[in-house]
């Protein structure tokens, strides 16, 4: 049951706050290797562009969570703990990625470059097996250049308070 705690309600200025984040440049066939082999999905479409060639793409395609992985084409100012510095900050401690709730439209390719919209949708309290719990539910859409819609990921994080 989602509660609106005395945490939450300091908050709750944050619903409805948008961010855009687009990248400065196509994605590209490295990026997308580099992905693949770090996630272990050795999907000749992903790693090998003569296969990907010879397919039904005509191309290298990117497995399809990359495209929910900002940091490969983030510009914006890195902070002191390697994150990213404009997005939304809670002074709560560590933060943890509790859900992603995704829906893929289109295959990322190597010549797209994305942009990224961020709504925060919801902030409320939970008691967990650890104790209090603020989360703070963001609804993302990626898109490419031409505005068409790549992927949308509803995505949870978690602050343990205390």
């Amino acid at each position: 049951m989602e509660e609106t705690g005395s945490v939450a309600q300091q908050f709750r200025h944050l619903i409805g706050q948008e961010f855009t984040f687009t990248a400065r440049e196509e994605v590209g066939r490295a990026f997308i290797r580099l992905y693949a082999l770090a996630i272990g999905d050795l999907n000749p479409l992903y790693v090998n562009a003569e296969v990907a060639r010879r397919g039904q793409y005509g191309d290298i395609v990117a497995p399809p969570t990359f495209v929910c992985e900002t940091t490969p084409y983030y510009q914006g100012e890195v902070d002191e703990e390697g994150g990213f510095s404009d997005r939304v900050r809670l002074p709560l401690g560590q933060v943890i990625r509790a859900a992603n709730d995704y829906t893929f439209h289109r295959l990322l390719r190597p010549t797209d470059i994305i942009t990224a919209r961020v709504k925060i949708s919801d902030l409320y309290e939970r008691q967990g097996r650890s104790g209090r719990l603020l989360f703070l539910v963001a609804d993302i859409t990626y898109t490419n250049q031409h505005g068409e819609l790549l992927a949308e990921n509803r995505e949870t994080l978690a602050y343990r308070l205390g």
